[in-house]
């Protein structure tokens, strides 16, 4: 009897904990409130399951509970019960899995037109590139990285010259356009995250990843790295400034490209 008034406490104490909880997700600050529909629809779904689980089981505790003179029975197939548990789960899955598998084909299907960005994880450090006025991308290569050119970009290849080098972890971008991010590592696996953009994708050795957005409030967001990298792990932060698009163009104008980079080594 104490057991099973226990787990009906535990489920009225689970709901009043989420319902009257302070902590909710940071204020979106990009196009993915699919992200947000889909983790609420997660919850639904899961309250449901355990609700009706505990309270199940705490009914069959209290029903079903020793007295005088009662005996149990043994019954080792319920074919009603077995399609019926069956269904339930089946159409449960379908509910978690499919919105998220939809959200997830938009996720990595940037639109036409999208501006690219390149950023590139190091242990402890996030480091960014983007096209210059040719809006292509140079080669890289890990042969080249050196502490002159940390992303590696290839000195032999036309199309990088222009490419804008941004190392000092602080990527700007501007308000409203569609941005395809590239992520590459350049040792072992992080992972690009952005809580107010509700983005996140690992980069992962040898092999590059993307994933778009489309930014919608200006301001500044931390970028963190939410895959284990070394002892550094918590130190490897960025930050996303989201600007206007004067500010922005004024912000791109000041940075150095590859070249001015490789020329100012030369003195």
């Amino acid at each position: 009897m104490m057991v099973a008034l226990a787990m009906a406490l535990v489920v009225a104490a689970s709901l009043a904990f989420h319902f009257l909880s302070p902590w909710r997700p940071t204020p979106i600050a990009s196009n993915w409130s699919f992200i947000d529909d889909t983790l609420a629809l997660t919850f639904i779904v899961t309250t449901i399951g355990f609700v009706a689980v505990i309270l199940f089981m705490s009914y069959c505790l209290y029903r079903f509970r020793h007295q005088p003179g009662r005996r149990s029975t043994y019954e080792p197939e319920n074919r009603r019960v077995e399609l019926l548990l069956g269904g339930l789960t089946t159409i449960a899955v379908i509910i978690l899995l499919a919105p998220g598998l939809s959200v997830w084909g938009r996720f990595v299907t940037p639109p036409e037109g999208a501006m690219e960005v390149e950023a590139v994880g190091a242990q402890w450090s996030w480091s960014f590139r983007l096209p210059g006025s040719d809006n292509k991308f140079g080669a890289t290569d890990i042969r080249f990285i050196d502490a002159n050119n940390a992303l590696g970009v290839s000195p032999a290849d036309p199309r990088g010259r222009d490419d804008v080098i941004v190392v000092n972890g602080e990527l700007h971008l501007p308000e409203g356009k569609p941005v395809k991010v590239l992520l590459r590592s350049i040792d072992v696996l992080h992972d690009f995250y952005v809580p107010q953009i509700r983005a996140k994708m690992d980069l992962v050795p040898g092999m590059e990843t993307y994933f778009w957005f489309t930014p919608t409030k200006t301001g500044q967001f931390e970028i963190l790295c939410v895959a284990y990298c070394g002892v550094g792990h918590p130190q490897m932060r960025g930050m996303l400034v989201i600007d206007a698009e004067s500010d922005y163009r004024n912000w791109l104008a000041a940075q150095p490209t590859f070249a001015k980079m490789r020329k100012a080594e030369a003195f």
